[in-house]
């Protein structure tokens, strides 16, 4: 809740940010692009050393970093500060407290059975974050100011240490290894030669850049439809509720039906949606009723993701290779944010951004129906 709610509220602060140091939209997108890149690029890394020394060191080192990216940034006056602050620090922080760490550790504590339903508590969780932090960070900007905010931030997530011990419980037996299974490194020379993960991996690419581009630009977009910006922060947080109900969901289904197509309906969903809402009047009930629809597949394509991830591969390494997954859907992240900067700063506007959303959520759906994948009773592999 508080390393994702943290993450997915920070385009509240671009305009502020704009106001008070004169960077430029496109100047202040690039840092927060940085950070995605950047939260996707830990993944894997985090989720290796979780892997391989256990998650407590690694949720409790993200934690401090992300609180102290946060305490610092209203310091930051230059672009070079922004990528420090929130490009790097926050980000790395948030990343090794996020997805590879969290959803890794749970499945080497869970049986089969248990590890879907996991993953959708633990992505309801971030969603959960983003409903709570998204309209208590704009009550806070508009009342003590964005550098407020920004450090009641820092100390809201230091509030989440505490829950380390419980999350990084010892193993009650060692892992067994998978059969063949050679170590660290053959197991990832494996994975990128499968062609299954790679279509995983494209497909999970369009998520990121379509969610990256949302939660920097949402504002914006708001903004240029002549709305109020409580809009923005409300339309983020009912991303966040309906996501809960979606993440839940997702999980239950892992359990049911096979990953893959419950990827392509959310990723083909995701595309009548913006051409719905291309279509529609820009009020304050197009964006109420676009934030719930986005809402219910949001990050509700991590479950089954991180499924496939298992099915195909085990759990023994499940941190270090999802964390993979989670870096291409970041390096569409960084696309996604840094984009909607130039698409504004040139043209004025978001158009060809949602064009080219819906193009790639189509593109993303028909991935994943190459996907080799058993039924759910024969998913054991682990």
């Amino acid at each position: 809740m508080v390393t994702m709610g943290a993450r997915q509220s920070l385009g509240l602060f671009v305009s502020p940010l704009n106001t008070s140091t004169g960077l430029g939209i496109a100047s202040i997108s690039l840092a927060l692009a940085i950070g995605q890149f950047t939260w996707g690029a830990v993944q894997p890394l985090a989720g290796a050393a979780a892997d391989r020394f256990g998650p407590g060191r690694v949720l409790l080192g993200g934690l401090l970093l992300l609180a102290l990216g946060s305490a610092i940034t209203p310091w930051m006056n230059s672009s070079w500060g922004l990528i420090v602050s929130l490009g790097l620090l926050s980000a790395i922080g948030s990343g090794a407290g996020s997805f590879s760490v969290l959803i890794g550790a749970s499945s080497q504590r869970l049986p089969l059975e248990a590890r879907g339903a996991a993953s959708g508590v633990i992505n309801a969780g971030g969603s959960f974050g983003q409903f709570v932090f998204a309209p208590l960070l704009q009550a806070l900007i508009q009342t003590i100011g964005w550098m407020g905010a920004m450090w009641s931030l820092a100390l809201m997530t230091l509030a989440a240490i505490p829950l380390v011990p419980v999350v990084s419980k010892p193993l009650d037996t060692p892992l067994p290894r998978t059969s063949g299974e050679a170590g660290l490194w053959p197991s990832v020379q494996h994975a990128m030669a499968d062609r299954s993960y790679q279509f995983l991996n494209l497909g999970f690419f369009t998520c990121g850049f379509h969610i990256a581009f949302l939660v920097t630009h949402l504002p914006g977009e708001v903004n240029l439809c002549g709305l109020p910006s409580a809009v923005a922060s409300w339309a983020l947080a009912i991303i966040g509720v309906f996501n809960i109900l979606g993440s839940l969901y997702a999980g239950s289904c892992v359990a049911r039906y096979r990953s893959r197509n419950v990827l392509f309906w959310m990723y083909a969903s995701r595309a009548v949606m913006v051409a719905l809402y291309l279509a529609a009047p820009k009020t304050e009930l197009t964006f109420y009723i676009f934030a719930a629809g986005l809402g219910f597949t949001w990050l509700a394509t991590v479950p089954p993701t991180a499924a496939i991830v298992g099915k195909l591969f085990g759990v023994r390494y499940l941190g270090t290779l999802f964390g993979m997954s989670l870096l291409a859907h970041q390096i569409g992240g960084f696309f996604g944010a840094y984009l909607g900067g130039i698409a504004l700063t040139r043209f004025g506007d978001y158009a060809w951004m949602w064009q080219a959303d819906i193009v790639l959520a189509a593109g993303a759906a028909l991935c994943n129906l190459p996907i080799r994948e058993a039924a759910p009773r024969n998913a054991e592999v682990a």
